[in-house]
């Protein structure tokens, strides 16, 4: 056979191929899902993302008209049920929760057992959870610059509680240092309450934590917020500045999850998947019950969500490798 025969054959062999491939991706996407749909939470049962998990999957159910099953996988920082999601089958049917550990983790913890950003197709982007830097009532400093202000003048003095270390609080405050030029004293808690507690009992000078975790405090008048880390003000709690606003232009550290599928996932089905969770995050009450939990719906779709994902793990492996942040 001539070669230029060869060539078109195999041309028209991959095409058909290619052909094979969209139209058995498109058959299981209409026929999805046809049996119950499970979504993995690699973090402890009850906490928001377990929350997040099931509201979210009890607005999918009525539209699948099937199960949607949600089970936690906790135990190394995220990395046992997010393993556990990269090694299963690529059809739809097994979905796992990512967030910001997904990158940490990748930068952090040295030979991980899948890839953070080739082992998963993302779907969508779920919802943001915004932050809080707070003072005791009792605190001299009233504003975010006054407090910023004081630890510029008197280096390595005012501490900060979160969780931590390598946590999304802890890269948090350390771009706050980075953004204002100062030195602040980290002061690692085991989670976020015993962190406002500690503001609270008079052991730390603020806190920077989780909208969920302050926000009854702040409204009983024992915590002064000085900012909120997102890009604009919260509508509940439009009285409290943002860090940008307060003199740190461009600056934004939220807490923010989404839903991925294991690598080779067929597109049409994660298109499909991520229609229905658009509907989802847009439905009135689904939004009341994230908002108790303290989380914004935040929708972006699989190809905006993965430019998401490549965004922070830059964002946060710069600050990590700036600050020597480890796990230790």
């Amino acid at each position: 056979m001539p070669p230029l025969m060869k060539q078109r054959r195999g041309l028209i062999l991959l095409a058909s191929f290619a052909l094979v491939l969209t139209l058995s991706g498109v058959a299981a996407a209409q026929g999805f899902p046809h049996k119950p749909v499970h979504i993995i939470v690699p973090f402890a049962p009850g906490g928001a993302f377990d929350v997040l998990a099931r509201v979210i999957g009890a607005s999918l159910e009525p539209q699948w008209r099937q199960s949607v099953i949600v089970e936690t996988k906790p135990g190394a920082g995220s990395v046992i049920g997010t393993t556990a999601a990269a090694r299963a089958s690529p059809d739809g049917y097994t979905l796992v929760l990512v967030a910001n550990s997904l990158v940490i983790n990748a930068k952090l913890r040295p030979n991980l057992p899948y890839d953070a950003i080739k082992g998963f197709e993302p779907i969508a982007l779920l919802i943001n959870s915004p932050q809080v830097v707070a003072v005791s009532a009792t605190s001299p400093y009233r504003t975010l610059k006054e407090w910023l202000d004081a630890a510029r003048a008197q280096p390595g003095t005012l501490s900060y509680a979160t969780v931590g270390p390598g946590t999304t609080q802890h890269i948090a405050g350390e771009m706050l240092q980075r953004a204002a030029g100062v030195k602040l004293v980290y002061a690692p808690y085991p989670g976020g309450a015993p962190a406002v507690n500690a503001v609270l009992g008079g052991h730390v000078g603020a806190v920077l934590g989780n909208l969920s975790e302050v926000s009854a405090h702040i409204a009983a008048g024992k915590l002064r917020p000085l900012a909120v880390t997102t890009r604009v003000r919260l509508e509940e709690f439009s009285q409290i500045p943002t860090v940008a606003e307060s003199g740190y232009p461009g600056y934004e550290a939220v807490v923010w999850c989404g839903l991925a599928a294991p690598a080779g996932t067929p597109r049409e089905v994660v298109a499909r998947i991520a229609e229905s969770v658009n509907v989802a995050l847009k439905d009135p009450e689904t939004r009341q019950r994230l908002a108790t939990v303290g989380f914004q719906p935040a929708y972006l779709g699989p190809a905006e969500f993965s430019a998401h994902i490549l965004e922070m793990s830059q964002r946060y492996s710069k600050v990590i490798d700036e600050a020597k942040i480890t796990l230790e």
